[in-house]
């Protein structure tokens, strides 16, 4: 969280965003900060997820088509943490911070636990019911209509403006890069079945696994986009957190792997294009390009970790020399998919 924002949050903000709710703070437990504050918090004996969402990040319309959209699909039998309505009936209560707000919401904790990557768990099996999950999603989708309150479209997103937070000296052809993929994401045509609300952020850190079910949350980079990047970011993700150290043949390998499991499971609910499949290289690069950029925009650049500067170096290299986080052969993993 940045500086200047973290500077706002307070005990008292956090404990009169958790009453507005009915929830008390005495065992709060911070989730995370990365992008908002998350805690979690009781009502009684039972644990809610608790979110405070700055001005800066989200405008007040933004959160509420986002928790709108959650609880369309948990309508619709899509395995999504219910958004509980405040004491006084509203999905989004406002706290006021000076000149600036806190956009607060509560959500039903998922049950189940998270999956590691060196869990036994984290096989074929997991990886073709994260499919179905992701499958079941848009296609409920495909039916969704917003009202007024809209989240953003992808390209409106700021970390897309590669000028904002590169080098122009460093990092020249990156940014030359980001610019001609946009365009050449831009130019894919919009359908009712290619594009639409999607999560945008299907990993590991945000999904539980509980007696054969997956259950997903984390919905805050929710936004309008092809749905296929919704297939495109968690192969980028198993791929970059398990085996980002490893060879291209190496990652590659795995992701073949992967993207076999998880079409099959996929396409179990919802159809996807061979066209589209065909594209996710640029859905990928577009993720690296992003992660990037956040960094960039997150990070204390003079005051990294060792990780966190690893992290970055890695990244940038493999853009620098135009190297995927896998290579894949789409024809070949098709075949696989649509036989079985």
């Amino acid at each position: 969280m940045e500086k200047w924002i973290e500077e706002l949050f307070t005990g008292d903000v956090l404990m009169d965003a958790a009453s507005r709710f009915g929830c008390g703070t005495s065992h709060a437990k911070k989730l995370g900060d990365f992008e908002n504050y998350v805690y979690e918090v009781h009502k009684g004996e039972v644990p809610y997820i608790l979110r405070l969402t700055h001005s800066s990040h989200r405008s007040k319309g933004e959160v509420e088509a986002e928790l709108q959209w959650i609880n369309y699909l948990h309508k619709h039998g899509v395995n999504v943490s219910l958004v509980n309505d405040s004491e006084t009936g509203n999905l989004v209560e406002v706290l006021e911070t000076g000149d600036t707000h806190f956009f607060v919401c509560l959500f039903d904790k998922a049950p189940g636990k998270p999956v590691m990557m060196d869990d036994p768990l984290f096989d074929d099996d997991l990886f073709y019911k994260w499919g179905k999950l992701t499958g079941h999603m848009h296609r409920v989708t495909k039916g969704y209509v917003q009202d007024e309150n809209k989240r953003e479209r992808w390209d409106q997103d700021d970390v897309l403006d590669y000028d904002n937070y590169l080098s122009s000296v460093e990092d020249r052809d990156i940014i030359e890069k980001g610019r001609l993929n946009k365009e050449n994401i831009r130019g894919f045509k919009e359908t009712q079945d290619s594009f639409g609300l999607i999560h945008s952020d299907i990993h590991p850190g945000n999904f539980f696994y509980q007696d054969g079910d997956l259950h997903v949350f984390d919905f805050d980079d929710s936004m309008q986009f092809f749905f296929v990047s919704d297939v495109a970011i968690p192969l980028y993700y198993s791929v970059w957190w398990k085996f980002r150290n490893e060879t291209l043949e190496i990652r590659s390998r795995f992701g073949e792997r992967f993207l076999i499991a998880f079409l099959q499971g996929y396409v179990a609910e919802c159809e996807i294009g061979d066209e589209w499949v065909k594209r996710i290289p640029h859905f990928l690069l577009l993720r690296d390009l992003t992660l990037y950029t956040v960094f960039h925009k997150k990070w204390d650049l003079e005051n990294l970790s060792e990780r966190e500067q690893s992290l970055l170096t890695q990244i940038r290299e493999r853009l620098h020399r135009d190297e995927p986080i896998v290579e894949l052969d789409y024809d070949k993993i098709l075949t696989e998919v649509r036989t079985k």
